[in-house]
């Protein structure tokens, strides 16, 4: 090792100082213990401590002849092993949660002219239920014509999708398995909040090897990433974990085995762990899931208008906020007040401009979206609005979205 090798050297390299130093050297080991005093016939040999026979001295020689460093102790494996046996409980525990998610899809044999399911990609998902629910991400089925849900011992099972919510990277698949065959992962509470340093452990299918673990620490929380949805995830978890393609929709646990996100995208310039990953949280997968599983779709709530997610007008105006195109006859905005474009004599004209809710700017429809995110049928919303040269704000009550929207 180059630290024991500079140490070797150095105690070489007293032995002709102390020599030229002549018979009253006194060496002070700057440890508050005692000091040894060279002699005339006092000979010092380099050596290597605790290596008998390498420059060791005799065992009868003089205590007093040789330099008094304390014995430094050896490293406490009480604390390294405690947080082992940890890691590997954990996986113990929630390995057969944490579930192998492939989907196939149909292709024409062009000599045979029949068709023949082939894969098509892969990632993970965890048991939510004994009713058989699996969770996952939208991306890893998207697409998929045929779904397969592998459970740890190899046992496959085909799925249905039960559900999904693109603009959380969320979705809900079903198999026919025995319950006893069904663990659920343990969710955290969300009462209990994450902080920044504290461990993560990720359990999932990288490359397609099944349940590979892999540990780090929560490097930040509230991030804010961009969804395949069309609009920005937010709050989600960032962990250095290693996070391979393959790990997308497995479970990120904390030290107790809990639930505390799902991995979902990982922040690369090669395509593997750079050792920046996300992880939608746990309370928006408790808040999503149930959703899914009772209606097989995400009550969206809003404000009863109509509006160009693509904003090509905004842009088109150079205007910061949304543009209300139209209101819902007999909907939130339409009793509030609001206006849509109108069509005159020269043109369309603008009506009302959305700029703030709730006292938040908003800039563009990803800031709409996130500013109602989370709120309910019922609830009020202070709408900021620009109409004309005038601003104003009115209060909406908040109504639930048809499917489409």
């Amino acid at each position: 090792m180059r630290y024991e090798a500079l140490a070797t050297a150095f105690r070489v390299a007293l032995l002709p100082v102390l020599v030229l130093l002549g018979p009253a050297c006194r060496i002070d080991t700057g440890t508050g213990g005692s000091s040894s005093t060279l002699g005339p016939d006092s000979s010092v040999t380099p050596g290597v401590p605790g290596v008998p026979g390498v420059g060791a001295p005799p065992a009868s020689a003089s205590a007093s002849a040789l330099v008094d460093v304390p014995p430094v102790p050896p490293p406490s494996p009480g604390a390294r092993i405690e947080d082992e046996r940890n890691t590997i409980g954990v996986f113990r525990e929630v390995a057969s949660s944490t579930v192998f998610v492939t989907q196939k899809r149909q292709v024409v044999d062009r000599y045979s002219g029949t068709a023949v399911d082939v894969p098509a990609g892969s990632g993970s998902g965890f048991v939510w239920d004994q009713e058989g629910h699996i969770v996952t991400n939208f991306h890893v089925i998207e697409g998929a014509q045929a779904l397969t849900v592998t459970l740890q011992g190899d046992k496959a099972f085909p799925a249905r999708v039960v559900g999904v919510e693109p603009r959380k990277d969320i979705a809900v698949l079903k198999i026919e398995a025995a319950r006893e065959e069904l663990k659920p992962i343990r969710v955290a509470p969300s009462r209990e909040p994450l902080e920044v340093g504290q461990k993560t452990i990720a359990i999932g299918n990288p490359f397609g090897l099944d349940h590979t673990l892999t540990t780090g620490v929560v490097s930040a929380i509230g991030r804010q990433v961009d969804g395949i949805g069309g609009v920005t995830i937010r709050d989600m978890i960032q962990t250095d974990a290693a996070i391979n393609p393959g790990n997308s929709g497995g479970p990120l646990l904390d030290s107790s085995g809990q639930l505390i996100g799902m991995n979902t995208m990982i922040y690369s310039k090669t395509g593997s762990s750079a050792g920046i990953g996300f992880a939608v949280p746990a309370a928006t997968i408790a808040r999503i899931v149930p959703q899914l599983v009772k209606t097989g779709r995400v009550e969206q709530v809003g404000l009863g208008i109509h509006l160009d997610p693509s904003q090509r007008l905004e842009r088109r105006l150079r205007l910061r906020g949304v543009i209300v195109t139209a209101v819902m006859p007999g909907g939130a905005a339409e009793k509030a007040g609001l206006q849509g474009l109108t069509e005159t004599d020269r043109g369309l004209a603008l009506g009302d401009v959305i700029v703030g809710i709730d006292g938040a700017p908003i800039e563009d429809y990803d800031g709409l979206y996130n500013a109602l995110d989370g709120k309910k049928v019922g609830d009020k919303a202070k709408v900021d609005v620009v109409r004309g040269r005038d601003k104003r704000s009115v209060e909406v009550d908040l109504q639930a979205l048809p499917q489409a929207q």
